[in-house]
Formats: C-alpha cells, structure tokens, sequence
C-alpha cells in the first residue's frame, strides 16, 4: 500500500507544476504541459509489458528494477538540466503508476482470497489518495523552496518505495522465465504516441496534411500491431480474450468513465484557480487548490473501503452504475451551485467518491468476464506466463 501511494503521488506530481515548469524553465505551457503527459503515456504503455515480466518468479525483480528507475528518472528531475532531460526524467517516472497492477498481483498471490480482495480494491483506490495527498505538498514545496525541491518529492517516494519494496515483497517460486513481445511493445507504443501527438498538440492541425499523416500513419500502426497481436504466441495484449463480451463492454466502461471523470477533475480544480477578473472562478492560489483536493482523496478512500460491501450487496455492475450516478450528481451540483466555492468543494468531494468507486470496482469488473483459465493463479506460485493475461 505504500508503495501504491508513493507511485500515485509520484505520477501526480507533474500536474500542479506544469505553470512553474513553463516559467522557470522558459518553455510554453503547451510543452511544459509533457511533463505529466508522458508520465502518464508510459505508464499506459509499460503497463502490459510490466505484466508479462512480472508473472511468476519475476515478480519481485520486475518491481524492484522498475521502482529503481522511477528513482533515476526522480533524479533527472531534481538536477538543473535542460527540459529534454526533465522529460526523460518525467517518463520514467510514470513507471510508477504502471507498478501498481504488479502490486495487485502480489496480492491476488500471496493473500487469502478475502484479504486480497480487500486489498486489491485499497490498492485501486490508492491514486485517488495519492492526488488528494500530492497536490497540496507538492504546490506548497513549489511556493516555499522552488520547483526542484517540489521535483524532489518524487525522488524521496521513489527512494522510500524502493526500500518498503526491497524489504516487504515476498519471493517468487521458481518457473519458467517470461517472453515478451518486443515488437507488439514498441508497435503500441508508436502507435499511441501518434494519436497522443494530434491531441496534445493543437498547433500540428495549422498544417492540415501534417496532421493527416501523423493520424494516418499512427491508425496503419495501430493496424499492424493488432495483426500481430492475434498471429504470435505470447501476445502482449490479448485482443482475442478483449473480444469476449462481458470484457469488452467492461474495458469500454472504464474507459467512459475515465475520460469523464479525468474531466470532471480537470475542470474543477482549474475552475478554482481561475482569477475572478475573468467573471468566474475563485483565484485560489495553487496550495489552497491543493488543499480543496483533500476531501476529494478523503472520500476516494472511504468509497474504496466500501465497495466490497457494495459489490457484495448489488453485484459488480451496480456498484459501477452507482458510481458512475454518483459524478453525475457531482457534475450536476457543480452546474447549479458553481458561483459558491462551498458547493464546488462538495462537487469535488463527491466526484473523489466516484472515482474511488470506479478505481475500486476496475478489477473486479473486468475479471467477472475473464475465463477462469486465463485469470491470475491465487495459489502461492504461478509458474505459467500465461498468468499476467
């Protein structure tokens, strides 16, 4: 658990400092604004790649090596070197946030079933405690000692995780060593990062055919890599078990989701800091921002304590459906109530319950519709690469 939150609040750390990078370091906001989109693109990216390192006697290795180059990353951020360097420091950074799908197998291993249960939706819950717990120290650093020792922070965590990691993860039977699909890896990760371009960067779409030819290169891409995907043995990704019903329609919900309620969240605490000059908004400085982020962490927490319960009541869906009811009311308070900043903080917190609810009931919504075969062992080993599916 705590290397999940120290992962959490490292990702986030980019997101309250883009400004200060922007200013400090002498580049527009549209770059500055990298240093949290690549932490989280490979995040996404080296998150099925950790998966396959990670089955069986890898495990502890896998995590152990991945937490020692989110500390290297940590340090590239922390050194006055150039923005590039700051940016590769940044991507290694988002390692973190893919470390916690290895955490949860860790659990679904080594715990009984009730316990891991419990702990796995904790750890799904951890990202919303992170931000909550993040955003306001990092602003605070940034305003009181500059935005290195805010950068700083990161590298603490990650020395702290590393050394929790070391000294708590359980050791692997031994088994047969992982295969991973290099080409699938770095076919995906092109792929995204083209579709990622036209999006973070709205200057590309001035030149029409540019922007064309980067979508149209990134979807041939894209095609490529899902026709691989189905022909080799060990595919990075299994499209053919995303094809199953109930899977597809729980990964294209968690997707919904995700991108509303990221919104929502985006909204929000933009919403607050914006100057009153411009007729709305309450120009909270970027620790007060951080501060309103509290009970948003505080009711993440308590969802991800309570979905169990709920799953156990009214069934995997319901508790998604719930949750989902449950931003809408947080969106909906916000459109009727946003002139006082009491009901906007109230619109975040419930929005931070949503989120936790949602983070809580990923995993169990997605493995209600994997085949028993393909779900990871819950036995004290798994010996199968097949495992990580």
């Amino acid at each position: 658990m705590c290397t999940a939150l120290a992962g959490a609040v490292i990702g986030s750390v980019g997101a309250p400092l883009i400004t200060a990078v922007a200013t400090g370091m002498h580049v527009s906001l549209d770059a500055a604004q990298w240093t949290l989109t690549v932490t989280l693109f490979s995040g996404a990216i080296a998150g099925p790649v950790l998966g396959r390192l990670g089955s069986g006697p890898y495990r502890r290795v896998t995590i152990l090596a991945t937490l020692a180059l989110v500390m290297a990353g940590g340090l590239l951020t922390v050194l006055p070197l150039p923005f590039a360097a700051l940016l590769i420091g940044r991507g290694l950074q988002g390692l973190a946030v893919a470390v916690g799908a290895l955490l949860m197998s860790v659990a679904r291993t080594h715990l009984p079933p009730e316990r891991s249960a419990s702990t796995i939706a904790a750890l799904s819950v951890a990202t919303t405690v992170g931000i909550g717990v993040g955003y306001p120290v990092i602003s605070l650093l940034d305003q009181l000692a500059g935005l290195r020792a805010a950068y700083g922070l990161g590298l603490l965590l990650s020395a702290v995780a590393l050394a929790i990691a070391w000294r708590t993860l359980p050791v692997e039977a031994p088994g047969d060593p992982p295969r991973i699909d290099i080409a699938g890896a770095l076919l995906l990760a092109v792929g995204a990062l083209g579709i990622l371009l036209v999006i973070a960067e709205p200057s590309i779409w001035a030149t029409t055919w540019l922007a064309g030819g980067i979508v149209a290169g990134a979807v041939a891409v894209l095609a490529v890599w899902a026709f691989i995907e189905q022909r080799v043995t060990m595919p990075l990704v299994n499209l053919r078990l995303l094809g199953h019903g109930p899977v597809l329609r729980a990964n294209l919900a968690i997707l919904v989701a995700g991108t509303g309620l990221y919104l929502l969240f985006s909204l929000f605490t933009r919403y607050v800091q914006t100057p009153t000059g411009a007729h709305y908004g309450f120009s909270l400085s970027g620790v007060a921002a951080g501060a309103a982020l509290i009970p948003f962490s505080l009711l993440g927490f308590l969802a991800g304590k309570a979905v169990p319960r709920l799953i156990a009541r009214i069934t995997e869906g319901w508790t998604y459906i719930l949750s989902i009811m449950i931003a809408g009311a947080s969106a909906l308070l916000f459109t009727v109530g946003n002139q006082s900043l009491i009901l906007v903080l109230a619109a975040i917190a419930l929005l931070g319950f949503a989120v936790g609810g949602v983070f809580a009931v990923m995993p169990r919504l997605v493995l209600v519709g994997v085949p028993q075969e393909k779900r990871p062992a819950c036995s004290r080993s798994i010996r199968s690469p097949a495992a990580s599916e």
